[in-house]
Parts: C-alpha cells; sequence; structure tokens
C-alpha cells in the first residue's frame, strides 16, 4: 500500500515567465494511477489542507510570507525563485507544504508515506529561490516537533543540488539534522553548510552514489537517534537528468530509495518523502522516475509490515 499526498493545486498553470513546468506533478499521478490499475500497488490518496500562515511564519520571514500570501512578492525575489509568485503559485505552496507535513503524519501510523510535491529545499527565511517558494522540509519539522508529534527528526536530502535553505533554516536546532550528498559543481554556487555534506564528483554512477551513501547514512541514524525521517527524494541525480551532474542509472535510483527505507525502518523510523528535483525535455520519462520511487519504498516498507 502506497499513502500518497496530492492536490489538484499541485498541478498550477505556467507562469507567463520562468522556465519551470509543473505538468509533472500530473503526470506522477496518473503513473501511479496507471500502475494501480494494473494490478501494481494499491495506492490511498490524501488530499492536504493548505498550510497554516503561521505555520509558515515560524520559520519564514513574516514579511516575506505576507508578499507571497498578496502576490506581490519583489521581481528581484521572483528572479531568484524562477517564475513570478501568482495567487495560484501562492495556493499550490501552500498546500505542497501542508502536504509534507501529512506525509510525515501518515508516516508515523503507515511506516512510509510520499508527498507527490515539493522538497523546495532552496528557500530561505525571507526570500524563495531555485523554483521553491517555501521551504516545506523546514517548515513541516518545525510544526512537527512543536506539536509533540516527533523529538528530533533525520532530514536526508539526496536532490542532486545541495540542500541550502533547509540548511540554513535548521541551522542552530540540535534537534534536526541535515545530511546533503549533492553534485559538488551544480547549483547554489555557494553552498550552506548542512551537519554533513557530501560533495560527489561529476559523473559519478550507480556504485560510486552508494558508497558514499553508505558510507554515511547509517552512522547517522546511529548517532543522532532521529524518531522520524524526511526524504527529499529527487531524481535529478540521473544521468538523463537536464540539470543534474551525475550519472545516476534508473536501477541506482531505484536501490538509493530502498536502501533509504531498508537503513530507517530496519531501525523502526518512519520515513515521509517528498518528490524534489527532477527535470528534461520528456516530462513523462521524469514523471516514470518519481513514480518508481515511491513505489519503491512502499514496497520495501511492506518488508516491514506486522
Amino acid at each position: 500500500m502506497l499513502h500518497v499526498v496530492h492536490h489538484a493545486d499541485y498541478m498550477a498553470p505556467r507562469p507567463e515567465r520562468g522556465t519551470f513546468r509543473f505538468d509533472k506533478y500530473y503526470l506522477v499521478m496518473e503513473e501511479l494511477r496507471v500502475q494501480a490499475r494494473n494490478g501494481g500497488a494499491a495506492i490511498t490518496e490524501h488530499a492536504p489542507a493548505p498550510c497554516p500562515r503561521e505555520w509558515l511564519e515560524a520559520v519564514h520571514d513574516p514579511e516575506y510570507v505576507e508578499e507571497v500570501f498578496t502576490a506581490s512578492v519583489p521581481r528581484d525575489k521572483e528572479r531568484r525563485i524562477g517564475f513570478p509568485v501568482t495567487e495560484r503559485i501562492r495556493d499550490r505552496v501552500r498546500h505542497t507544504n501542508g502536504g509534507t507535513w501529512l506525509a510525515a503524519r501518515l508516516a508515523l501510523r503507515h511506516g512510509y508515506a510520499a508527498n507527490s510535491a515539493a522538497g523546495s529545499h532552496h528557500a530561505l527565511e525571507n526570500t524563495g529561490a531555485g523554483y521553491c517558494v517555501f521551504n516545506d522540509l523546514a517548515v513541516a519539522s518545525n510544526r512537527l516537533i512543536a506539536e509533540g508529534s516527533a523529538r528530533r527528526i533525520l532530514i536526508v536530502d539526496l536532490d542532486v543540488h545541495q540542500g541550502d535553505g533547509t540548511a540554513s533554516l535548521t541551522a542552530l536546532r540540535d534537534d534536526i539534522f541535515t545530511l546533503s550528498l549533492h553534485a559538488e559543481k551544480n547549483f547554489p554556487v555557494r553552498k550552506a553548510r548542512s551537519n554533513c555534506d557530501v560533495p560527489l564528483p561529476d559523473g559519478l554512477g550507480d556504485e560510486g552514489y552508494m558508497a558514499a551513501l553508505a558510507a554515511h547514512l547509517p552512522g547517522i541514524m546511529d548517532d543522532f537517534a532521529p524518531d522520524l525521517v524526511l526524504y527529499q527524494a529527487g531524481v535529478d541525480p540521473h544521468v538523463d537528468d537536464k540539470l543534474g551532474r551525475l550519472a545516476l542509472t534508473d536501477e541506482g535510483l531505484e536501490r538509493r530509495d530502498r536502501f533509504v527505507l531498508r537503513e530507517a525502518r530496519g531501525r523502526g523510523l518512519p520515513v515521509a518523502s517528498a518528490l524534489g528535483g527532477g527535470y528534461g525535455a520528456d516530462q513523462r520519462a521524469v514523471a516514470r522516475r518519481h513514480a518508481r520511487s515511491m513505489l519503491a519504498m512502499a514496497d520495501e516498507n511492506a518488508r516491514f509490515a506486522g
């Protein structure tokens, strides 16, 4: 059983400026539904409520939150984000942030759950960046700890780009740990400092990537002892990704995802994943990678059921 969080607002219309395409969010769900109809994993869809303003203001500058809520984000910030922040984009990011929190709550109950969007790890305190408006990983972590759903949260960021926003927003906390494996020479040019950064060389393939992951993740789980894992499961380390510099295959991405689930669930830790990055001319191919990622993790989670 795959518990997946999705909302119609995830599929925002393409803004008049910028290059970001939102159609993959619909295509991911289409792929998952086709798999379910063809006898694959059963899927239960959950619709998130919009993230309350006070949850966002607990992490982001209230003035910036006001700019987003009133669709009055200055052009210089919109340029950093990569598209204009319209009212539809505002509604979208409120739902994607609520979606990561809901996925975490579902994971606490079922062992694993996925948000079919989000993973907006570049958003900073007073601005968005890199196609990210609000940082759902930091917002959800802060809220889950504040409400008592978790005491210590490990954020595992395996997007090809460093999670600079998440690292910056959680840097002073001892109850949130950030691990980032990323292409060393990729965006952002100026990296933040995660609790553990693992910069990777251009062109690294499946074996080298898995060796790096295995060298860090198990020890961090043992030493930090979280009670929840938020996983930024970007598929942009793929060899064919337009914005990546690594060389993982489809099989390598699946090995990565199953490894994260196996290490977490073997320690009794629930995992909530966010979609993260994945870019290419063939949006359906990108969507298939995301869908395969979620289905592989649901399958791995099933091994620990009961």
